[in-house]
């Protein structure tokens, strides 16, 4: 099967296929891609020359490996497929679903002939005797839902027809989010897969891996945070509002619900930064979703905040380059995004669906940025608007900025 390439990740994996010292994980939401990534480098491996003898690629979800759910069970499997001479290319997807897996996977890694790859769609993944056993001895390499550029991509390697219009394209890409294989569908068919894949990711990734003893209160939170996305909000205001809305909930509940959808990777945490101490701030955040999908799988009504959706693509496609990323505060202004690599090299974005409605939503969106006095780049990002200059700041329209692939 022909497989769609995405460069921007294969790119940061490439220069560790033939270490066997360092176990590559690949974490990410379910069905985000993870799988036909793994897929691919094991295609570029045969392409470069590794025997086909040499590969052993296990799919735990797979019919025929379902049953496949102890450290005995996976080791003698992987064992029966390794013969071959010299280095060999393991892959084991979705290993997740063995206990104690951690055993086997440090166990090939330790006879140093083995150049492991595994894959897991949840933050359990790298958690507990994982870490432990494997400290300096693993690199995740996190993967996201599809980026603009890679939704043309995609689209253009399945045949598709793309609109000639950039800024239509992008509008349909916000309305639909970037799950792969919801490319493959149209109208009232992709919908149904949509809905399928959150279904799927909650039966699995949630409910069959923790305890949850109040199911509709949590699926509550679960409503509140996916509707409220790109809001900024604290513990204290989602006890608040829930409660307005009849469904109390104690601090330490809602805190473990909220962080049962972080491990799921269903949302993600984004913190405030000060600008003039250059520390984390605690208490009020936002959370961006892994994938819009989760907003319009759950909700009847398609309506959406467009404001917040293009904040919640942005936040994801500057992930998606390895930025970290906060929301920043310069005294009582607020910079959409603060985006930093090792902790030294910055850039800042706000983000806005247009500033042409009034000078004032003009002011409004520059002024935090203008409020920022050191030399590091500042962007506006805007869905289409004729482009500005304004001291310094580099205006862009995000479907071409992501088109072609550029960094902040």
């Amino acid at each position: 099967m022909k497989l769609y390439r995405r460069e921007n990740y294969l790119r940061k994996i490439r220069g560790f296929y033939h270490d066997a010292g360092i176990i590559k994980v690949i974490t990410g939401v379910r069905r985000c891609g993870k799988s036909c990534l793994m897929a691919t480098i094991a295609e570029e491996l045969r392409e470069s020359g590794v025997p086909e003898e040499n590969i052993v690629y296990l799919n735990l979800d797979a019919r025929g490996y379902r049953s496949v759910r102890t450290a005995d069970q996976l080791d003698a499997l992987i064992e029966e497929r390794s013969g071959a001479q010299g280095m060999k290319y393991l892959f084991v997807d979705e290993i997740q679903n063995v206990q104690n897996f951690e055993e086997v996977v440090n166990g090939f890694r330790e006879e140093e002939n083995y150049s492991i790859f595994i894959t897991g769609s949840n933050s359990y993944l790298l958690s507990g005797e994982l870490i432990t056993k494997l400290t300096g001895r693993y690199l995740e390499f996190e993967t996201f839902p599809l980026t603009f550029d890679e939704y043309l991509g995609m689209k253009e390697f399945l045949g598709k027809t793309l609109q000639p219009d950039l800024t239509s394209e992008f509008d349909a890409y916000l309305a639909e989010g970037g799950f792969p294989k919801a490319l493959q569908y149209d109208g009232a068919d992709k919908w149904t897969y949509l809905q399928g894949i959150v279904k799927e990711i909650f039966q699995k990734d949630v409910k069959r891996r923790v305890k949850i003893r109040n199911v509709s209160v949590f699926e509550t939170v679960q409503r509140y945070i996916v509707n409220n996305f790109g809001a900024t909000t604290s513990l204290a205001n989602i006890e608040n509002d829930l409660r307005k809305n009849g469904s109390p909930i104690r601090r330490e509940t809602l805190k473990r619900y909220l962080s049962i959808l972080e491990d799921a990777k269903i949302v993600y945490p984004c913190r405030r930064f000060d600008l003039k101490s250059r520390k984390s701030l605690s208490g009020e955040q936002k959370y961006y979703l892994a994938d819009l999908g989760f907003y319009f799988a759950t909700n009847t009504d398609k309506r959406i905040n467009y404001g917040a959706a293009l904040e919640n693509v942005v936040y994801l496609y500057a992930r998606s380059k390895g930025y970290d990323v906060s929301v920043g505060r310069i005294g009582n202004l607020e910079c959409d995004f603060i985006l930093s690599k090792d902790a030294v090299d910055y850039s800042y974005v706000q983000v806005s669906m247009t500033i042409m409605n009034s000078l004032e939503t003009e002011d409004r969106e520059y002024r935090p940025l203008e409020s920022i006095r050191d030399g590091y780049p500042k962007y506006l990002v805007t869905r289409n608007d004729p482009i500005q200059r304004r001291n310094g700041i580099r205006h862009v329209n995000a479907a071409p900025f992501m088109k072609e692939n550029r960094t902040f």
